[in-house]
């Protein structure tokens, strides 16, 4: 087929741009000099640019209009399904708007990094007012069909819109609030396990350690990397070059822990899309709250359980072994402590998808215009202040505590949700398949979990959309039970709760 041809070497170098963009991204966060914001800006600019004129060049349309007329394999529907849904996005967006957002972006996230390490929201507004500006124009150009705010919801999860995460959202705060509600009282009336205030884990000691979790998760550090930024993130860059970062809290080692185990299930899901399908939809993720299933998978349902300390307890000891000599139990305690925290990636399984609901709340009314973006500090510390109950003492806890809107990452955070169930589904089929879990992570040999991961969601890429493809790996729609039961079931165990 000459066409589908065409058609591929004209996607794959679409990808390619998209690939050198990533790259140059990764670069901006991890080591770019301090000066380099102004020409790296520049440059993304011009790549955002580049790629738009191949993406909405006329022949590619002509293409896909043939190509959708004649029979092909699911491969090949796939690409064309995926690059019809991004053409014609495209084409409705002026290349200048293009190129001026990806600059404005750039040009956050370095005032998005001054303005946190200063705790000073004022320090960043004027940007973020920028970008929502230039996200509403987006918006404009896209057409809304229903709430602005859909427009940025479906860019991440296709199909999913305000009417179907305001029901979730508020299913699941009807079931998790309560349970929160009894773990508080529980927790009155017993000594909880907690690190000592008083001692200090060695950055040094942390990275080894958790490369050497990474590595037993199935992370192939030949075709990858682990670095340090400001916000955890994982980046696929392209086949063969997959990289990912953490941050590190000598009084907390923890906090570096789960941040790798996280980016991680999101690096192995990079490595395991099948390389034959590189540089095309077909050969890329295919959602978000996919990606996000990898990665809340193996950082709570695999590295909160007491069974993955087994294997891990020796290891930590051998890095810090002035630690107090705590079973595996204890340290399974400590890494679910329930805690109405100030941050969202250091945040217990209950009350994550609060700190996500916040943050979704506050989108919905910035882009469905109610709320300016000078009233968003005071709005973030009240709903916080009201559904946790403690005040925000500053903005680099509250509202400046995440990369994604110096990012124009808007719609992202809802995705973390679905991710969370999409993990209790997908935990649920590997029980079926493989028996007991709990005795596969305490035996040190994780191959089988990866194992049945592979064919089911990594090597799939986006060959279906994201709900067929876990009603396929999982033989059930997407549902949030399996996670109410999930998580009511394992922190009614830890806190001796009654049914």
């Amino acid at each position: 087929m000459q066409a589908y041809d065409d058609f591929l070497s004209r996607v794959q170098d679409i990808h390619r741009y998209s690939s050198l963009q990533g790259h140059l991204g990764w670069d901006q966060e991890v080591l770019m000099p301090s000066g380099g914001g102004e020409s790296r800006g520049e440059i993304l600019a011009w790549l955002a640019g580049k790629r738009h004129e191949h993406l909405t060049a006329p022949e590619l349309g002509v293409l896909l209009t043939e190509l959708e007329s004649q029979e092909l394999d699911a491969d090949q529907g796939a690409n064309v399904r995926e690059m019809r849904r991004a053409y014609d996005q495209a084409v409705k967006l002026p290349k200048e708007f293009v190129e001026s957002f990806a600059k404005v972006r750039s040009e956050a996230l370095v005032a998005w990094q001054e303005a946190r390490a200063a705790s000073d929201f004022s320090m960043f507004k004027d940007t973020l007012e920028s970008l929502i500006g230039m996200t509403r124009t987006k918006i404009n150009y896209l057409g809304i069909s229903s709430t602005p705010y859909d427009v940025l919801l479906d860019e991440y999860e296709v199909g999913m819109t305000v009417a179907d995460y305001d029901p979730l959202f508020a299913g699941l705060k009807e079931r998790l609030v309560p349970l929160l509600q009894s773990i508080t009282e529980a927790q009155k009336n017993m000594e909880e396990p907690i690190l000592p205030e008083t001692l200090r884990f060695p950055t040094s000691g942390q990275e080894r350690f958790c490369e050497e979790i990474s590595i037993r998760m199935g992370f192939d550090f030949s075709a990858g990397r682990m670095d340090a930024s400001t916000h955890p993130f994982s980046a696929g860059l392209w086949p063969g070059d997959t990289r990912f970062t953490t941050r590190f809290d000598e009084q907390d080692p923890f906090s570096c822990l789960y941040a790798v185990m996280h980016e991680t299930g999101h690096a192995l899901y990079e490595q395991g899309l099948e390389h034959s399908h590189r540089y095309t939809p077909r050969g890329a993720a295919v959602s978000l709250g996919v990606h996000e299933s990898q990665s809340r998978f193996w950082e709570n349902q695999v590295g909160r359980t007491a069974a993955f300390w087994d294997v891990a307890l020796p290891l930590f000891y051998n890095e810090f072994p002035d630690a107090p000599e705590w079973d595996s139990n204890t340290m399974n305690q400590i890494a679910n402590r329930v805690e109405k925290g100030f941050i969202r990636v250091e945040a217990d399984e209950v009350t994550y998808n609060l700190h996500v609901m916040i943050r979704y709340e506050i989108e919905k009314q910035l882009f469905n215009g109610e709320l300016t973006v000078e009233e968003l500090p005071n709005a973030w510390n009240t709903m916080f202040s009201e559904w946790f109950g403690i005040e925000v003492p500053e903005d680099r806890l509250g509202c400046l505590q995440d990369i994604h809107w110096s990012m124009g990452a808007f719609g992202y955070f809802p995705t973390y949700t679905l991710g969370n169930l999409y993990a209790a589904q997908l935990l649920d089929a590997m029980k079926d398949a493989l028996g007991d879990i709990d005795s596969i992570i305490s035996s040190g040999d994780w191959g089988p979990m990866l194992d049945w991961l592979r064919p089911r969601i990594h090597e799939r890429g986006s060959q279906v959309t994201p709900s067929q493809l876990i009603e396929d790996a999982t033989g059930k729609a997407p549902t949030p039970e399996p996670f109410l039961d999930y998580v009511e079931k394992k922190y009614r165990t830890l806190y001796g709760l009654n049914d």
